[in-house]
C-alpha cells in the first residue's frame, strides 16, 4: 500500500507516494525522474545506485524510502549544489562539482555505467579527507565496480578534484 512521504533530495522537498519498503532508487527514478543513480546489481554490491544520505554514501537499491525521511539525499545531479553549499555560495550554484569536471578533464568514463557510484563515493571521501593518498582512494573506492577498468583514471581524477577543492575553485 502506497504511503505519502516527504523526502528531501538535492535540497528540495518532494512529496512521494510509495510503499515504505520501496527502494529509494525506484522512487528517485520513477517519481523524481533522477537518473544519476543506476540499477546495477540490486544487492548493494556494485555501487552504481549510490547516493549521499546526510553526506555519507549509501546504496539506494537496498535502502527503503522510509529510511530517508527527515534526512538529506544528494544524487549525482545534486553534487554542484552540494559544492556550492560547502563553499557557502549556495546562491551561485556551479554547473559542475569539481569531481564532475575532473572526470571530464581526465576522460574517466568509458561505458559510464559505474560513474555515478564512483563520483558519489569520491564526494563522500573528499568531504572528510581533503588530500587523500592513492591508498586512501583505493580503500574508499573498494566495493565500487567498474567493468571497463578505469580505476587508474578514477584515482587521477579524484586527486585532481581534491587539489581544486582545496583551492576553493570551481
Amino acid at each position: 500500500m502506497a504511503s505519502k512521504l516527504k523526502i528531501k533530495v538535492n535540497g528540495l522537498s518532494h512529496g512521494v507516494s510509495a510503499s515504505l519498503d520501496t527502494p529509494l532508487l525506484y522512487v528517485l527514478h520513477n517519481e523524481l525522474h533522477l537518473h544519476g543513480p543506476r540499477f546495477g546489481c540490486g544487492l548493494a554490491q556494485c555501487g552504481a545506485c549510490s547516493v549521499l544520505l546526510d553526506g555519507k554514501e549509501i546504496r539506494s537499491c537496498v535502502t527503503p524510502v522510509a529510511a530517508v525521511s527527515g534526512k538529506e539525499v544528494t544524487t549525482l545531479e545534486g553534487l554542484p549544489g552540494l559544492w556550492a553549499k560547502e563553499r557557502g555560495t549556495s546562491s551561485a550554484v556551479p554547473d559542475l562539482h569539481p569531481l564532475q569536471q575532473a572526470w571530464i578533464d581526465v576522460q574517466v568514463p568509458q561505458c559510464g555505467y559505474c560513474q555515478n557510484g564512483m563520483l558519489i563515493q569520491a564526494a563522500d571521501l573528499l568531504a572528510t579527507t581533503k588530500n587523500p593518498s592513492e591508498t586512501q582512494i583505493k580503500q574508499a573506492m573498494n566495493g565500487h565496480l567498474c567493468r571497463c577498468g578505469t580505476y587508474t583514471a578514477i584515482i587521477e581524477a579524484i586527486q585532481e578534484a581534491a587539489k581544486t577543492m582545496v583551492k576553493g575553485a570551481s
